[in-house]
């Protein structure tokens, strides 16, 4: 059978017969190490990590108030529990030696079965302490991969539907994807540089804001393929019938947020579909929603959108060189476009063509499908 490994002591008294007696009362029960200054204590320390220290207070060079800052200020030491040993108890001693993280005062001369009593209950209270600490973690933890869990087979499921989307226009290709990038360099540079700090997102949002872009374009599974895939431009008839996606889609949105409980992606979701297609200048649809009455959601889908449009194939046209459609953004500035989104579009424009890159052919820089 295995023997139970001893819990460790160690026991910090610049007087060497209290280090003697404290040992003698205590090695039958613990593993002791008697220590004559916070020098040797310290020194110990790098090598082994005591479940407890007893620690004298008045000491020469160091006292045990001195010390006990030291070890809390440390994390491998500060879980430590401390209790303070000296032959001076009073008040204010003792409310400052508990005020700096010591978990009781123990008189001097030792009484034997008091010392072993409440290094027991302390060690016992440590050990529940741990155990708390871990049943705890363990649970955060099990909450954790239960949450990725949901947040995977959620994705799944958008993703799935958003394909479906994209497999009716088929000139779209990867669009919701290069889209969730270029609304992510807009938002990292707004946070990074407090830009719309009063309505800007966090990086948690981001979880929910992300996924969310994949359903900016649902309601176009009501339009018809005539109307999606059409070569040339439409009559004015069906860019009535193309503009109703919108309200299609918020639609839905909506129907799937009556039916279930989480309700953070779905803001989101109807929020970017509802306003990508509004305007600064308040000629968008389908609102005509104007300057910052347009949600920052939709405002920066409202960029992201029209870029990767400028620099794809579309049923209508060929796409634009990524110089060409940069052009066409800053010139919306003020019109189409939040000004202050297009100066942070200016800013990370690179790494906007990085991402529309993957669409490129090298033979004259123009990016396709």
């Amino acid at each position: 059978m295995l023997e139970h490994k001893r819990q460790t002591i160690m026991l910090v008294d610049d007087n060497q017969v209290n280090l003697n007696i404290g040992k003698n009362m205590l090695k039958d029960l613990y593993e002791v190490y008697a220590l004559p200054s916070a020098e040797r204590l310290f020194a110990f320390l790098d090598s082994v990590t005591p479940d407890l220290i007893l620690l004298d207070v008045a000491m020469p060079n160091m006292s045990g108030f001195d010390i006990i800052k030291v070890l809390k200020a440390d994390t491998r030491y500060a879980d430590i529990p401390v209790i303070f040993v000296t032959a001076k108890i009073d008040y204010m001693n003792e409310y400052e030696g508990l005020s700096l993280g010591a978990v009781d005062y123990v008189a001097k001369p030792f009484s034997a079965t008091l010392l072993r009593k409440r290094i027991e209950n302390h060690l016992l209270l440590r050990g529940q302490q741990v155990e708390m600490k871990k049943f705890n973690d363990n649970l955060i933890k099990m909450v954790k991969d239960k949450t990725t869990q949901v947040f995977d087979l959620q994705n799944l499921i958008i993703s799935t539907i958003s394909d479906i989307v994209e497999f009716r226009d088929s000139f779209t290709g990867e669009h919701i994807n290069r889209t969730q990038q270029y609304v992510r360099l807009l938002v990292d540079y707004m946070i990074e540089h407090g830009i719309y700090a009063d309505e800007t997102y966090t990086w948690e949002d981001m979880e929910y804001i992300l996924p969310s872009i994949q359903l900016h374009d649902l309601g176009k599974i009501f339009i018809s393929d005539a109307i999606l895939n059409k070569p040339e431009k439409l009559t004015p008839e069906e860019f009535e019938i193309m503009k109703g996606h919108v309200v299609k889609g918020v639609e839905v949105i909506k129907n799937m947020s009556k039916k279930g409980k989480e309700q953070t992606f779905l803001k989101y979701a109807e929020i970017v579909a509802a306003t990508h297609h509004e305007k600064w200048d308040g000629s968008g649809y389908p609102y005509g929603l104007k300057g910052q009455n347009i949600p920052l959601l939709g405002r920066l889908m409202a960029i992201a959108d029209v870029y990767d449009a400028l620099t794809s194939t579309r049923p209508y046209k060929k796409p634009f060189t990524v110089e060409r459609s940069a052009q066409i953004i800053i010139e919306s500035s003020g019109t189409h476009f939040d000004p202050t989104l297009v100066d942070i579009f200016k800013q990370v424009e690179p790494e906007f063509i990085s991402v529309a890159s993957s669409n490129c052919v090298a033979s004259d820089a123009v990016c396709v499908n």
